[in-house]
């Protein structure tokens, strides 16, 4: 599943809004600097898909991004396939 996220960084408090299935608007206190806020978006967005691999998969050096979230495999899937 892909999810589209906006990101306001340097913000006073952290916020996440779900505009839709697909889209959430995400605050973070961090800057846009070394990947700093990247770190902390893909942390939230694991917060909210426990259990689930989270990946960037564009808008590195944007305020507009997408995230793909997968579930994890099991340990059974990961020995059938070995």
């Amino acid at each position: 599943m892909f999810i589209k996220i906006k990101v306001k960084t340097g913000a006073k408090t952290e916020k996440v809004e779900k505009k839709s299935d697909d889209l959430y608007f995400i605050s973070v206190k961090e800057k846009a600097e070394r990947g700093m806020a990247n770190r902390r978006v893909l942390g939230i967005v694991r917060g909210l898909f426990p259990g689930r691999s989270v990946k960037l998969v564009k808008g590195h050096h944007s305020p507009a991004k997408i995230v793909e979230v997968l579930a994890l495999r099991s340990t059974n899937e990961v020995r059938a396939k070995q």
